[in-house]
């Protein structure tokens, strides 16, 4: 997820290698619609390696690690984890390739519908005055609204972004992430089924 943006790409991934990782980076980093300056990483070993080092280095982006034992350095990845994974497929651990490709399959129209159509609120202020602690948003935007708005965003990606917006129809993705929501359906029960996106 992008911070400035609110921007969100999922990538089902077949296994935890070195090489599946540097390639589920690499397609999110073709689909974004500006430039990835760096990713940012737990600690986990399928990060943590030499292979996704040399693929930074090699796109000459940087490449950051959440401090060890500080749980909060993650809150905005662990956030959208929960609105835009485990409530849409839940906490089970899927595997073999008929999964991998229904969550990929799932990922494309739910990315669409995140991106486009779902507004978030960012947190600009938390003041606490003793027990009670005051919190300030601001404007809900979707992420496509965030990047329009961005100084930091290039015409011609900003004028690809509206034309692709004007291709879409919310109705019809969410026909399509409810279909694959019952894809995965067969192939173990999600906690939450469905997810809360609803018509």
């Amino acid at each position: 997820m992008d911070i400035a943006t609110r921007w969100v790409e999922l990538a089902a991934l077949p296994n935890r290698g070195q090489a599946a990782v540097s390639a589920a980076i690499e397609s999110c980093r073709l689909r974004l619609p500006f430039a990835l300056l760096g990713p940012h990483s737990d600690h986990g070993t399928e990060f943590i390696n030499a292979n996704l080092v040399r693929y930074c280095a090699e796109h000459k982006v940087s490449f950051t690690r959440c401090r060890p034992y500080k749980k909060n350095d993650q809150a905005h990845v662990e956030q959208k984890t929960w609105t835009a994974v485990r409530q849409m497929v839940g906490y089970d651990r899927y595997e073999g390739e008929a999964a991998y490709r229904a969550l990929e399959a799932l990922y494309v129209p739910l990315r669409l519908y995140l991106n486009f159509f779902s507004p978030v609120m960012v947190l600009v202020s938390k003041e606490r005055n003793g027990a009670k602690v005051t919190r300030r948003y601001d404007q809900a935007k979707t992420p496509y609204q965030r990047v329009l708005d961005s100084p930091h965003v290039g015409d011609e990606a900003k004028a690809r972004l509206r034309t692709q917006y004007l291709s879409l129809n919310p109705a019809e993705l969410l026909h399509q992430i409810e279909a694959g929501q019952e894809k995965i359906q067969v192939l173990g029960p999600p906690a939450y089924p469905f997810g809360n996106i609803r018509r």
